[in-house]
């Protein structure tokens, strides 16, 4: 029998119309999934990554424990030396999954006594891995570095040098889609000895390999999280860093010392996958069509009612679970996968459809479904 205080708990979800349940695959035009340029239905990358891990003599289904232990295999090695060619990192380290690399990064890295500011907006994987370590921790407003500024003042004025303070952000925000102004906050972090990390999670893929790179900024991060589930289609994460960053993490990352490592052909995906990213069209196909979306929401008057951004996601607010959740139902029914985003994952009256664009979303469906919205709300 379930306990009566967690019976209490799922009942409290149903009656606010926030009650999970796990769905099933549609044929639904897809305007909700992360894999924004198609990669993760590539037969071509399936096929190479197939082909990769017999010609490597890798034709294993698991790695077979943990990479300290007798996991790691050696495309490990291979790719993570790829990712820092690619990314312009001394070093990276592979997770199995973005969640992992933010716990188990943020869990270990800030030490008793240090100081974490991080993003209101911040995924739910770098809140929990930020209360995992022993540092103090504070939200600053979101994206505003004049909040940020403040607190960071506060800390350096009581003079405690061998405080370290740790500011975390993203790139691309899964809940908005916009982004912090990247070169300020390097400023900022510069201006006060801060070590600046930034999750890449919604930029790789969709502004190639990455916001900080695209501004050159990569000397003067601290820690990037990338991760591969998303615009690359497949699956795992890597930290970007330093070369003692990644001795650090092998030494006291819990989830990265505590867990089965990926199988070969995982990383036959990931290396695939990235060859995919230099040679297809496919992101600047993207870039058009989130053009292209913007452009038409604009001329059926619906701006006001979208959070500004440039990247794949697009969000509608529509206050309350129940009109929200009634507003997506309606978008479903006639052929279109447009997900609400309820409270508490969004804070209250600020609940919203969240539009995922993709290279393979034409202007027809795009110019429909926008067209159907603002029939709705």
């Amino acid at each position: 029998m379930l306990p009566k205080k967690l019976h209490k708990k799922l009942g409290s979800r149903k009656e606010n119309n926030a009650f999970r349940q796990l769905g099933t695959t549609t044929n639904l035009i897809d305007f909700s999934s992360n894999d924004y340029l198609g990669f993760s239905k590539s037969e071509t990358i399936f096929n190479k990554a197939h082909q990769y891990i017999i010609d490597k003599k890798l034709k294993q289904n698991g790695a077979t424990g943990s990479r300290l232990l007798s996991g790691n295999h050696s495309l490990y090695t291979k790719v993570e030396n790829q990712l820092s060619t690619i990314h312009k990192s001394e070093a990276a380290i592979i997770f199995n999954s973005g969640y992992n690399a933010n716990i188990g990064l943020l869990s270990s890295v800030p030490q008793r006594g240090d100081v974490v500011f991080y993003d209101e907006f911040a995924h739910a994987s770098i809140r929990d891995g930020i209360n995992m370590s022993n540092a103090k921790n504070y939200k600053f407003r979101h994206n505003d570095l004049n909040h940020l500024e403040e607190k960071c003042q506060i800390e350096r004025s009581k003079n405690q040098k061998d405080i370290e303070i740790y500011i975390v952000t993203e790139s691309v925000f899964s809940m908005d889609g916009d982004s912090p102004d990247l070169l300020k906050l390097t400023q900022l972090c510069a201006t006060y000895n801060a070590h600046l990390i930034i999750d890449e999670a919604h930029a790789l893929g969709v502004f190639e390999n990455g916001l900080v790179q695209e501004y050159n900024l990569e000397n003067e991060i601290f820690a990037r999280i990338i991760t591969f589930g998303k615009g690359l289609g497949c699956h795992g994460a890597a930290i970007l860093g330093s070369q003692s960053l990644k001795s650090y993490l092998t030494n006291f990352s819990r989830s990265f010392i505590y867990t089965t490592a990926l199988p070969p052909h995982t990383l036959a995906t990931i290396t695939m996958a990235y060859e995919e990213l230099t040679s297809t069209n496919q992101i600047k196909i993207l870039e058009q069509t989130i053009a292209f979306f913007i452009s038409e929401m604009k001329c059926l008057k619906l701006q006001d009612k979208f959070i500004k951004s440039e990247s794949a996601i697009h969000c509608c607010i529509i206050s309350g679970n129940d009109k929200v959740k009634s507003v997506a139902q309606k978008l479903q029914n006639k052929g279109f996968n447009v997900k609400p985003i309820l409270s508490p994952t969004v804070p209250k009256n600020e609940e919203r459809l969240r539009f995922c664009l993709h290279s393979y979303n034409s202007k027809d469906e795009i110019t429909k479904v926008l067209q159907l919205l603002a029939t709705f709300v």
